[in-house]
């Protein structure tokens, strides 16, 4: 009977996590690792305990890897190996509990900004790039010397587009070379103005320029990658470039390009029928995807008060990372926003299996501020910072008799006119009869609002009860899987 609707108990155990890719020859280990310059960043800080960040393709060399910093540096170091969130994310958390005083991220990194600080060195390993084969690839993508563009690439390929730009600046005149945005170190102060930074990037702009202005190539992927779509750095460029400017990639291996102009348009389209489902939506459910990156705090209150100012329901969910299984425990919710880092944001968006759709912040902004998008506003922000107060992307809420809050608005998807906030609809004049109740009407307009569809669960989530816990000592557990305990016998 147990196979008829499970697998074995013994699969579990025999079960690999998964390949941790091909190993690196022992010879090329400092080369590829740039161990010479993480040996250098250790000593100069005297740290006794760091902490080496892996994403799951690089364990293989990460024994290897610490072995030879612990024989160069003198230091002790811990590998951190399974992030409860994204890879490309900075595990802060997970390096303070190992007591380390800094921490070395290898493989792809998003760059966003750490909750707390704590030294911090990336080494993006450094893939090859064809500079002869991308000069091509420019000039037949770039006719017009004149014209102006703007050099991108995979954070791998970032190490040649200097050397790319050197070969194509004696004919193209307006050429802008863009560079990762490594986080700044703590306390560090930049006698010059720093450059335009946006999408993990760096932009040296001249004066009076915008990025807007720019077309981009971009020098990454590779012609064997099964969905491109489903690369989330380049689909946070596609998302976020100006709409008018041409946009190609070209693989750094064979020099083949593509226009993307086509599948910057499928992302778009994409973006805008998932803020017309968060329009649409009752309940909303904020998914806590990251606790390393800065002003992770100040994003989750914000998104709470943009859903009880559209008169919508929300409710906090700590997941780790998001899974359809996970995600169909709660199938009350109508939309999931994940408030991750710009890459993780983006990563799930495209799969098929999720049975609600999984919004990135931005789209739950527009649909729940009527004052936003300013004009000439980028078409999609990646990271939930620019919706934050302080950035020059933030629009602050409408004040409550502001005549936004009473524009009609028709959904796209069912035709239906949607209502007014209840908030709203409970002030109309017309309704001074009755005794104004705005938090019932709140309540009433949700279906999870006469109670709240977690109280009703026998099993809530877990409950701190500080000093209501006797103190005992630790005894064993039971042994096995839950399908089957050793203590539970074969009846």
């Amino acid at each position: 009977m147990e196979s008829m609707f499970s697998s074995p108990a013994e699969a579990a155990l025999q079960r690999e996590t998964g390949v941790p890719g091909l190993l690196t020859p022992l010879p090329d280990l400092d080369g590829v690792y740039e161990l010479e310059r993480v040996a250098g960043f250790v000593r100069d800080l005297g740290c006794e305990r760091v902490a080496l960040q892996f994403p799951d393709q690089l364990l293989g060399d990460a024994v290897a890897v610490a072995a030879r910093l612990e024989e160069t540096t003198g230091s002790k170091m811990f590998i951190l190996g399974d992030t409860a969130y994204g890879s490309c994310c900075v595990d802060v958390l997970g390096a303070e509990q190992a007591g380390a005083q800094a921490l070395i991220h290898f493989g792809p990194a998003c760059l966003s900004p750490p909750a707390r600080p704590l030294p911090v060195a990336f080494v993006l390993r450094q893939r090859s790039v064809a500079l002869e084969l991308c000069v091509k690839a420019f000039e037949a993508q770039n006719p017009d010397p004149k014209a102006p563009v703007v050099l991108l690439s995979e954070p791998a390929c970032a190490h040649a587009l200097e050397a790319l730009a050197t070969l194509l600046r004696p004919r193209y005149l307006d050429l802008l070379v863009s560079s990762p945005a490594f986080p700044q170190p703590v306390g560090s102060l930049s006698p010059e103005p720093m450059p335009l930074e946006r999408f993990g990037r760096r932009f040296p702009l001249a004066p009076g320029r915008r990025l807007e202005e720019y077309g981009a190539f971009y020098v990454g992927g590779s012609k064997a990658s099964p969905d491109p779509d489903l690369d989330p750095d380049l689909s946070r460029l596609l998302l976020g470039w100006a709409p008018g400017q041409p946009f190609s990639s070209c693989c750094p291996d064979t020099g083949k390009t593509q226009d993307e102009g086509a599948r910057a348009g499928r992302l778009r389209a994409r973006r805008r029928y998932l803020v017309e489902r968060a329009r649409d939506a009752r309940v909303v459910g904020l998914l806590a995807g990251t606790l390393g990156v800065a002003q992770h705090r100040e994003a989750l209150a914000h998104l709470r008060n943009l859903t009880q100012a559209a008169g919508k329901r929300s409710y906090v969910l700590a997941l780790g990372r998001p899974t359809p299984a996970k995600l169909a425990n709660f199938p009350e919710v109508d939309v999931f926003v994940l408030l991750a880092c710009p890459l993780g944001a983006l990563a799930p968006q495209l799969s098929g299996s999720f049975f609600q759709p999984i919004l990135a912040p931005c789209e739950l902004e527009a649909a729940c501020n009527p004052a936003w998008p300013p004009p000439g506003l980028a078409p999609h922000l990646t990271h939930y910072a620019d919706l934050l107060p302080g950035s020059p992307f933030h629009v602050a809420l409408p004040p409550p008799e502001s005549e936004l809050w009473e524009t009609p608005d028709v959904s796209l998807i069912t035709g239906d006119l949607r209502p007014p906030p209840a908030w709203k609809s409970s002030n109309d004049h017309g309704s001074l009869a009755l005794t104004p109740r705005p938090q019932l009407e709140l309540a009433e307009s949700s279906p999870a609002g006469k109670s709240s569809f977690l109280s009703s669960r026998s099993w809530q989530g877990l409950e701190p009860r500080l000093g209501q816990t006797p103190v005992t000592e630790a005894v064993s557990g039971r042994r096995g899987i839950a399908i089957a305990y050793e203590d539970e016998g074969s009846g």
